[in-house]
């Protein structure tokens, strides 16, 4: 008489509760977000972001426009969920300078760091401004001559940054900072550059990039001039903004109109 095996379903059995093991796991991972959101457990993300992350990012997280870090304070480019964000940090993003953090972080420290960049951005519906971004609207294309320097959806000048999701990256009080102290925390990238060459003549413009040997720099006409450091007589770094300090010139309740218009620029959702 053949023996039949008393326990022939054991592997299938095995083999699917191993399977239905690693999927319960992963998604337990995918909601694991929700066990770490306290306000302790973002203080800890905090501390994980200063030591992995800030080096790339800056301790602020609004990034670095050097190294190409973006900023991590308004909406994120690559991930607009709490699962995105916990991949991007867990693998990388291939072919970047993402890396992905060391497999020996557990993933409870990972969803914290994901608290915390969550905690960094700002939720206008929470936010009661004392401006009207409509009249605003009409401060930035009429005495305020904003667009003569920046673009919003394409349309402007190029000198500035670009304004179209402006309202993802700063706050009401950084906005109204820029408007009337413009020099305060004003980013290398919008330093002027003035050179002078072996010849006597001088070009000056926005300080684009510079490294040991070289350097860039765009002029008021958009044209971009590269120079060899060792070949030109002197170079000289202006680090106070071009940006004009609309204290003095525009009333208060046009800067507060001005803001709500500012941070209502933000990508369509």
């Amino acid at each position: 008489m053949r023996w039949k095996p008393r326990f022939r379903w054991a592997v299938p059995l095995l083999l699917a509760g191993l399977v239905v093991g690693l999927w319960t796991e992963d998604a337990a991972a995918q909601d694991a977000g929700n066990l770490y959101d306290t306000g302790v457990d973002r203080r800890m993300g905090e501390g994980h972001f200063q030591r992995r992350c800030s080096r790339c990012h800056g301790q602020d997280a609004k990034g670095n426009d050097e190294t190409g870090a973006p900023d991590l304070t308004g909406r994120l480019s690559n991930a607009n969920t709490r699962v995105g964000i916990f991949r991007i940090i867990r693998d990388g993003i291939a072919g970047t300078a993402m890396l992905p953090i060391s497999d020996e972080t557990p993933d409870p420290n990972v969803w914290q760091l994901v608290t915390y960049i969550e905690s960094l951005r700002t939720d206008p519906a929470n936010i009661n401004l004392p401006g009207s971004a409509s009249s605003g609207r009409q401060v930035y294309d009429g005495k305020g001559e904003c667009a003569s320097c920046h673009m919003v959806n394409g349309t402007g000048g190029r000198p500035g940054p670009d304004l179209s999701r402006v309202g993802e990256r700063r706050d009401p009080d950084e906005l109204k900072t820029d408007l009337t102290d413009p020099d305060k925390d004003l980013a290398p990238r919008w330093w002027t550059m003035r050179v002078t060459r072996q010849d006597g003549s001088v070009v000056q413009g926005l300080r684009m990039n510079e490294d040991t040997f070289t350097l860039r720099i765009i002029d008021d006409d958009d044209n971009l001039w590269s120079f060899v450091k060792k070949d030109i007589r002197s170079y000289d770094r202006i680090q106070d903004s071009t940006m004009p300090n609309y204290g003095p010139t525009l009333s208060a309740s046009d800067i507060d109109d001005l803001v709500a218009y500012l941070f209502s620029l933000r990508k369509e959702s």
